[in-house]
């Protein structure tokens, strides 16, 4: 299906790009904790709200 050569490439490229995003995310932290102080609750209430419409969806199917 592929190639030796575009799984090698596929591989270096996914371990770069994950380095560089690595290093990226190293230098911003600083600047992320004080800016997106509460970013982490807007999400756990997304979840929850994503889990309570699968739930109703599931209990109102029966």
């Amino acid at each position: 299906m592929f190639t030796t050569g575009q799984i090698v490439f596929a591989i270096l490229f996914i371990i770069g790009f994950s380095i560089i995003l690595a290093l990226s995310y190293r230098k911003d932290k600083r600047m992320h904790q004080k800016n997106y102080k509460g970013v982490k609750w807007v999400g756990i209430s997304f979840v929850v709200f994503i889990i309570v419409l699968f739930l109703l969806k599931v209990l109102l199917k029966n």
